[in-house]
């Protein structure tokens, strides 16, 4: 079976058994963890998509705080001085799907 779930505003396509980066959640390494907001689900070449999907994506911490790639944002103006460096690493969690019911 195959699913769409939205997980923090980005929309992941999942089956069962599936090890994936979703942006930071709350909860310890063990926990289960389930996704309501399926948009869409493929069981066997029939399609729901829409309010007519009922189904709930089962999951489960692997790593609770995964720090992506260091980010860095530089802005400069020639001949003013102006220097400006920002950077940042964004936050994922670890986490693999265990069911889609």
């Amino acid at each position: 079976m195959l699913a769409v779930v939205k997980i923090a505003g980005q929309q992941f396509t999942v089956k069962a058994g599936d090890s994936l980066y979703v942006p930071h959640i709350e909860g310890k390494t063990g926990d289960s963890v389930e996704f309501a907001d399926v948009l869409m689900t493929d069981a066997g070449g029939s399609v729901l998509a829409g309010s007519a999907v009922k189904a709930v994506v089962k999951a489960e911490i692997v790593s609770d705080l995964v720090k992506g790639d260091k980010v860095i944002a530089f802005k400069m103006k020639r001949r003013k001085g102006f220097r400006k460096k920002h950077g940042h690493r964004t936050q994922y969690t670890h986490i693999k799907v265990t069911a889609i019911a």
